[in-house]
């Protein structure tokens, strides 16, 4: 008898580029290497009418498929219209693809990257403050499937993530407010974070404070994935509050997800009082940074809780598993039946309400 064994590869590098300008400076450059190993550029409606003078600029020439925007998109469909046009494009091991736009541009455009030819580098320009302090960075794509989110996706590292503060001056405040769910969710599993959100309570969607944390959201979410590529364990720890926020979007909500992160960061925030010896003190605290960016927003029905039984985090059939905040830079793995879980949200929305 022989034992083979094969390790796998190691992940390729990520360049992260964040500051004032990038766009500007780092897609001429670009456009050379897509012409001349071939390319694609991806992005979706919103982001093309906005700055479809600048990419006619810095990349003409280069093919260009444009995904109507939304989530309702972010599905199987889009997903193989683009590989299409990808074939069509004529694109090669060698070729690059650049998703321009926010979480679902990157989402589906990283995927389609990882799907083509087995593997073909992908660089991201995310274009929204989610995407920006989030989604852009670590390598995870998906599309929904089935009515579940995120259920068919792949690790694939961008080989370059291009972020510029100039993109948030077109964002209304609701997006703003999206992206401030995984700013706020950063900020519970890091001290520097979290102190600085509480100092900039009042203004936390000053375009000046966004430009400053959001670097520090990536270095923090980057020296998470370094540590932890496929999580395995401690990238676990960046989904706290999402088991719930993805119940909540999948329920029929007209929250965006950084929306319904913010109240699955409320909500699991109360499970852990109840089942973990949880700092009320801190939780007090996170309550109120969820509630200053929510601004006092309406509580969403939980009527879509059972949803959560669908969750890709869960290990046991009939079992919900979360990540929860428990204390500063702590968080709890907790796992409820079902029938608790529902039950309990509900119990907990009459508390908030």
């Amino acid at each position: 008898m022989r034992t083979v064994r094969i390790k796998e590869r190691q992940e390729r590098e990520s360049v992260i580029v964040c500051r004032k300008n990038a766009f500007h400076a780092e897609l001429a450059p670009l456009r050379e290497q897509l012409l001349g190993g071939g390319g694609i550029v991806f992005t979706d409606s919103n982001v093309y009418a906005l700055y479809r003078k600048e990419l006619e600029k810095y990349l003409g020439g280069v093919p260009l498929f444009v995904m109507p925007a939304g989530e309702e998109h972010k599905n199987s469909e889009t997903l193989f219209a683009l590989l299409g046009a990808m074939q069509e494009a004529g694109l090669r091991r060698n070729s690059m693809l650049v998703a321009l736009g926010g979480g679902v541009v990157g989402d589906v455009g990283g995927l389609a990257a990882d799907l083509y030819m087995r593997g073909i580098a992908c660089v991201q320009v995310p274009t929204t403050l989610l995407a920006q302090t989030d989604s852009s960075v670590g390598g995870k794509t998906a599309v929904d499937f089935g009515g579940v989110k995120n259920l068919i996706g792949a690790f694939h590292q961008p080989s370059r993530v291009i972020v510029d503060p100039v993109f948030l001056k077109t964002l209304p405040r609701r997006e703003l407010r999206c992206g401030l769910g995984e700013i706020v969710k950063h900020g519970a599993l890091c001290t520097p974070i979290f102190e600085k959100l509480q100092t900039n309570r009042e203004n936390l969607f000053s375009l000046s404070f966004l430009a400053e944390i959001v670097p520090e959201n990536i270095a923090f979410k980057a020296s998470v994935v370094r540590q932890d590529p496929r999580e395995k364990g401690l990238r676990k720890c960046l989904n706290l509050g999402h088991t719930t926020a993805h119940a909540l979007e999948l329920g029929g909500t007209a929250l965006s997800h950084g929306e319904c992160v913010l109240w699955g960061l409320l909500f699991e925030g109360k499970l852990a009082e109840r089942h973990c010896h949880a700092d009320g003190k801190f939780l007090s605290s996170l309550y109120a940074l969820c509630r200053a960016a929510l601004e006092n927003g309406e509580l969403p029905s939980v009527a879509g809780a059972r949803l959560a039984l669908h969750d890709k985090k869960n290990t046991a059939a009939g079992k919900v598993v979360l990540t929860v905040p428990a204390a500063p830079e702590k968080y709890e793995l907790m796992e409820l039946s079902s029938e608790q879980y529902e039950r309990e949200l509900k119990e907990i929305a009459e508390e908030l309400c």
